[in-house]
């Protein structure tokens, strides 16, 4: 009664406006600060090797490292929203990615930045950003979709800017500097997270039968009975480790929601060749007699084109037409990528770059727009962080492998086209297992919902193949749940 005498009060609700959209400029400057900054490593590529005499490889490692941990760090996040809220994992990750970067100014050696840039500042990165994903999704409900596209609108603005300013500092101070530049810039994440205020948190009541583990050793102190059995507390431990795994990195619902399952497998399978064309783009223009100063324009314009599609993605797919065919349209946007990739294999002359980098960005867009979305679609919001945590994870193994197995392979051939065909084969396999699957999926739960009348027509999530448990309704929701509009 407390808890919804208090979500009901006052004239409207939090959701959709009032500070919804403060939080929504917040997660847009968020993205443009973690998920945006990884792209401007390259143009302190050179500038490391001289330093510390460092190999391709060995250079590499570090931004390598740093993008892993953004989207791998899942599990920690999941934490720290469980027991702390939102609010405080963006801060938090806000401290440490700026505590990184001012720290890599002083670095002495290339593996010193692994810890530094790679780790410290990749994991408050990954605090923030995650978080900030998750927030989004109890300020909005009926603009959702919206909110998401114009969020991930972040991404492009960062794409586009950090390169310019990174190339602008390194030219005026040096890269040790302009490191220490970038440790305060990146400090604005704890502005973003103070934005995300929380109405307050409830404690939440075990659920019955709720870690029957953890309370073995606390019950036999209680009555004088001598402790159990070193096997049964080891057995109580195992059971209890098992529990925190499943409720941070949503094991089970990758078992027990087939939806969730298909579209964890499809994305980081993708994974394998999304970022592809982002690494070797530049190098396999130049290598083919484009100007640099050209060359990189051309990730410019990729990130240009975001900014405005991206929106226009999230309202076209928000409209009710699209309710439950989300799937879809993301499928179609990962097929779209892969086939682009086709025109450099066909040509690598300036213009027709420009051509590929228009509809690389266009269904880039979609993808971007539409990848959360989807997520929040196939599982239960209020266990969205922990279905994020684990499908972070498994898409950034994918995301640290992918790049170095194909620079291996073109270092075999010495033929850059490879990159592409690559890339080609991971994104249009992807899109068809998701599309293909999905349109399996439908096919099976509208078959078994017509031979069960319409009573089955009232779950919201129709992929997962157990009942929900009727205990959980009667629970609180989690604490970044209570938000305000003030």
């Amino acid at each position: 009664m407390s808890r919804g005498g208090a979500a009901g009060r006052g004239t409207a609700k939090p959701q959709d406006q009032g500070w919804a959209w403060m939080v929504l400029l917040a997660a847009v400057v968020l993205q443009a600060l973690t998920l945006g900054f990884p792209c401007c490593i390259g143009v302190f590529f050179t500038d490391l090797q001289h330093e510390f005499h460092a190999s391709n490889s060995e250079t590499s490692w570090f931004p390598s490292i740093m993008v892993a941990v953004l989207h791998g760090g899942g599990l920690l996040c999941s934490v720290l929203v469980k027991r702390f809220g939102c609010r405080f994992a963006v801060m938090l990750g806000g401290l440490l990615s700026g505590l990184g970067m001012v720290s890599s100014s002083f670095c002495k050696s290339i593996s010193q930045l692994y810890l530094t840039a790679g780790l410290i500042t990749g994991l408050g990165s990954c605090f923030s950003f995650q978080a900030g994903v998750t927030v989004l999704g109890y300020y909005f409900v009926r603009w959702r979709t919206l909110a998401n596209a114009m969020a991930s609108t972040g991404v492009s603005l960062g794409f586009t800017l950090w390169p310019l300013l990174s190339q602008y500092l390194l030219d005026e101070m040096g890269w040790r500097n302009t490191f220490l530049i970038f440790g305060g810039i990146l400090l604005n994440c704890c502005v973003c997270g103070a934005i995300m205020r929380p109405i307050g948190s409830l404690p939440q009541p075990p659920k019955p039968g709720e870690e029957p583990g953890s309370r073995a050793e606390e019950a036999p102190l209680s009555n004088g009975a001598p402790p159990p059995h070193p096997a049964l507390q080891q057995h109580a431990r195992r059971t209890t480790c098992l529990q925190v795994l499943q409720k941070y990195l949503a094991f089970d619902i990758f078992c027990q929601n087939k939806g969730y399952q298909i579209y964890t497998i499809g994305v980081t399978w993708m994974m394998m060749g999304f970022a592809l064309p982002h690494v070797y783009l530049v190098p396999y223009a130049i290598h083919n007699g484009v100007e640099e100063h050209r060359a990189a324009l051309l990730i410019s314009v990729i990130g240009f084109i975001n900014i405005f599609i991206r929106p226009l993605t999230g309202l076209l797919s928000g409209h009710r037409v699209f309710t439950g065919r989300r799937i879809y349209l993301f499928s179609l946007a990962v097929l779209l990528c892969g086939l682009s990739n086709f025109i450099c294999i066909i040509s690598a002359e300036f213009r027709v770059l420009i051509l590929y980098c228009v509809i690389l960005s266009i269904a880039m867009s979609g993808i971007g727009a539409l990848v959360f979305q989807v997520l929040m679609d196939v599982v239960e919001m209020d266990r969205f962080s922990s279905a994020l945590g684990l499908f972070t994870v498994l898409e950034s193994i994918t995301l640290l492998i992918g790049p170095p197995l194909t620079g291996l392979l073109v270092d075999i051939t010495s033929d850059f086209r490879y990159v592409f065909y690559t890339s080609s084969f991971f994104l249009i396999s992807s899109a068809l297992f998701m599309g293909l699957s999905f349109c399996a999926l439908d096919k099976k739960t509208n078959l078994r919902e017509a031979s069960k009348g319409p009573l089955s027509n009232l779950s919201r999530y129709p992929y997962s193949e157990t009942p929900s448990d009727p205990q959980a309704e009667s629970q609180p929701p989690p604490a970044v749940v209570y938000v305000t509009s003030i």
